[in-house]
């Protein structure tokens, strides 16, 4: 009875929480998957044509890919490069960088794509020092701008996750391998790379999460209808959106949340508890 009444209890602290996601999360998503079987409408039921429409649209086929292409390239960039630089925070007690790490997420968007601008355009400083007459955020070079875009603005803050695992690694060991005579390589593949296996998978679900929400960027550097190279899964809900396409936004959403299911599903158990010490 006992153990029933304390989990009751932990239960009473859910409700609202749960209470919350499954009215503003669950039940208008389950109306999305309603809407993807329906006509414009939501009257008349259309089965998998809407599904058809959707895999069939060239301009969705090419931001799927151009998200994909992002994904597989800003993911692994993005943990090597922070990874790195925690390595050199911690162990060479660079305390200047922990300082300053993070102040690229606390820059503005806006601010950050006007001195993109004032690089890459046309009339902007690359071109005027290399005699140059590209509007590089109109070709297909847009794709390493918004990379390098990315990649700045996000580092530090996986610095620090990455800092939190680190500090979780016994200091004991790397004194007995020392003893030893391991090096630095052998003490980073046998300790530091073990030791950082369920930080790792919670900093490759954020990074994940991270890269879908690239769009700001994008739409401030490019507009509606940017190169090719950058024309992301959010610009083709856009478009939808204005156009009023309510049955294809609603197929899309739900292809788009099954795709990141099933990326993100197997780091979920290895990941998912260290989610909320990352975030406290």
């Amino acid at each position: 009875m006992k153990k029933r009444y304390k989990k009751f209890k932990c239960f009473l602290f859910l409700v609202p929480s749960l209470a919350g996601v499954s009215v503003f999360v669950f039940l208008p998503f389950g109306d999305v998957i309603r809407r993807s079987f329906t006509s414009t409408t939501g009257e008349a039921f259309t089965g998998f044509q809407n599904y058809h429409t959707v895999f069939t649209n060239t301009a969705f086929r090419l931001a799927a890919y151009n998200t994909g292409r992002f994904l597989i390239v800003c993911v692994p960039l993005l943990m090597a490069v922070s990874l790195f630089l925690a390595n050199i925070v911690h162990f060479q007690k660079r305390q200047f960088y922990r300082r300053v790490c993070l102040l690229p997420m606390a820059v503005p968007v806006a601010s950050l794509v006007f001195v993109w601008n004032m690089l890459f355009h046309r009339n902007g400083l690359l071109n005027s020092y290399l005699k140059l007459s590209v509007d590089w955020l109109h070709t297909s070079s847009a794709f390493g701008i918004l990379v390098i875009s990315f990649l700045w603005k996000n580092t530090g803050y996986y610095v620090i996750l990455w800092l939190t695992g680190l500090e979780g690694i016994p200091e004991s060991l790397y004194e007995a391998a020392v003893l030893d005579g391991a090096g630095t390589m052998a003490k980073f593949f046998h300790i530091t790379l073990p030791g950082l296996k369920p930080v790792a998978s919670a900093v490759l679900i954020l990074a994940l999460t991270n890269v879908f929400k690239v769009y700001r960027e994008c739409y401030l550097l490019a507009g509606e209808y940017p190169d090719k190279s950058i024309y992301m899964i959010q610009h083709i809900f856009h478009n939808w959106f204005r156009d009023m396409s309510i049955e294809k936004m609603a197929a899309g959403a739900v292809v788009v949340v099954c795709i990141f299911t099933v990326i993100v599903y197997p780091f979920r158990k290895k990941g998912g508890g260290n989610l909320g010490t990352l975030y406290n």
